[in-house]
């Protein structure tokens, strides 16, 4: 059989562009190809869990627009299908003189980003949210929630497979190269060959991988960097109500260390962002040769380690340092000791990096002949994730002219 549709990856923003093409074609095939033996597998089962609110995207940029419909959308989702969520808010802090001008205009982004809400606090308002903070100022940004993005990604596919009895779910199907006909695609996977009409590749880690196996000329590649957490001992999650953040620095690519009350009521700290050598490696010493010899012979990735070299340094040295890391935590919940915190899990962010080291891109979608690729979605994809899948969704239906 011919599906009308592929789509590649199971993350969440392959299950909610699975979700949304199911929902506004209900007559067309289509099938979710996933290489792991389970959905959300890798960044999205990584990630922090936080329902962004959009706070720090620059206005009218595709991740401020789809990062605040994608929240008002995924909340909804949420509430509907009975998600494990809570829209618990979140307070920015600024420990520091120097970090008040950033705060300033991060507010000032908030309002033009419309955040409902919003406001300003003083260092004794910040501790009416939470207690054991010490800061000079602050801001709360009571949209801001916490969600199980695997349970949320599940029961999008579930949806879409119940819309159209001939659609399908293949797990553990990774693709292995892609053949190009007249009229469809031919998909090789390690179980066999796929044939579909249209393709979309929502492929994360391996974005840029596939894109040039479609044929895609693309100079940009894929870089990843690890984030390492700890969590809170029992004897310490009284000192963290919900979401803690410092003011991120605008020079580094990343929102800094912070506080995450998860839905399972584990208290998670981090993460910190340091270059991994295996796109999908999660422990501190995990080594792909392919991909580190990807990564350090392009040269946007030299140019993001010359210009961020003081950043890497300490993210590196705190990666391999308890005593660091808390530190950094101290900073925000100086009561903190070194019994309070315990090392927890690691993720992988998969960044499109430019070849001048840029990595402040914005989501970039992409089209190339019968495909759309989703090239970058880095945080707060998640959050957007159900945007991206409409945005997708109208894009099928433009770029190839499917009929509902």
């Amino acid at each position: 059989m011919t599906y009308d549709i592929a789509i590649i990856g199971g993350g969440i923003v392959g299950a909610a562009t699975f979700y949304k093409l199911q929902q506004k074609f209900p007559n067309q095939t289509i099938v979710l190809l996933e290489k792991m033996d389970q959905l959300a597998d890798h960044q999205t089962g990584h990630n922090s869990g936080v329902i962004h609110s959009g706070l720090y995207y620059k206005p009218g940029s595709l991740k401020a627009k789809n990062c605040i419909q994608g929240r008002h959308e995924l909340v909804a989702f949420a509430k509907e299908h009975g998600i494990k969520h809570d829209i618990c808010g979140k307070v920015v802090v600024a420990t520091d003189e120097s970090e008040l001008a950033n705060m300033e205009r991060i507010y000032n982004i908030g309002l033009a980003n419309e955040i409902e809400g919003l406001a300003k606090l003083t260092a004794e308002e910040v501790k009416q949210h939470e207690p054991f903070v010490e800061c000079i100022a602050g801001l709360w940004v009571p949209c801001t929630g916490i969600i199980d993005f695997r349970g949320a990604t599940a029961k999008m596919v579930e949806l879409a497979l119940a819309m159209n009895s001939e659609s399908k779910l293949l797990l553990k199907h990774e693709v292995l190269g892609i053949q190009k006909h007249a009229e469809y695609s031919s998909i090789e996977t390690n179980k066999g060959t796929i044939d579909a009409r249209y393709l979309v590749f929502c492929a994360g880690l391996q974005a840029d991988r596939l894109a040039k196996k479609d044929g895609v000329e693309l100079k940009e590649k894929v870089v990843g960097f690890r984030g390492d957490y700890y969590e809170l001992t029992d004897q310490a999650k009284h000192k963290i109500k919900n979401l803690i953040y410092p003011v991120p620095n605008p020079d580094f690519p990343f929102l800094g260390v912070h506080f995450t009350r998860m839905t399972d009521g584990e208290i998670e700290c981090g993460p910190n962002a340091v270059f991994t050598f295996k796109r999908e490696g999660y422990g501190k010493t995990d080594f792909s040769f392919r991909d580190t010899w990807d990564a350090l012979t392009y040269k946007g990735t030299w140019k993001l380690f010359f210009q961020n070299m003081s950043f890497g340094i300490n993210e590196y040295r705190r990666a391999f340092s308890k005593r660091l890391f808390l530190k950094t935590l101290q900073r925000m919940v100086p009561s903190l000791t070194m019994d309070d915190i315990k090392p927890g899990r690691a993720g992988v962010r998969a960044l499109l990096l430019r070849e001048d080291g840029d990595t402040r891109d914005d989501f970039r979608i992409e089209y190339h002949g019968n495909s759309i690729h989703v090239l970058n979605a880095p945080s707060p994809a998640a959050t957007a994730s159900l945007a991206i899948g409409g945005y997708i969704a109208d894009a099928v239906e433009q770029q190839f002219g499917l009929q509902h």
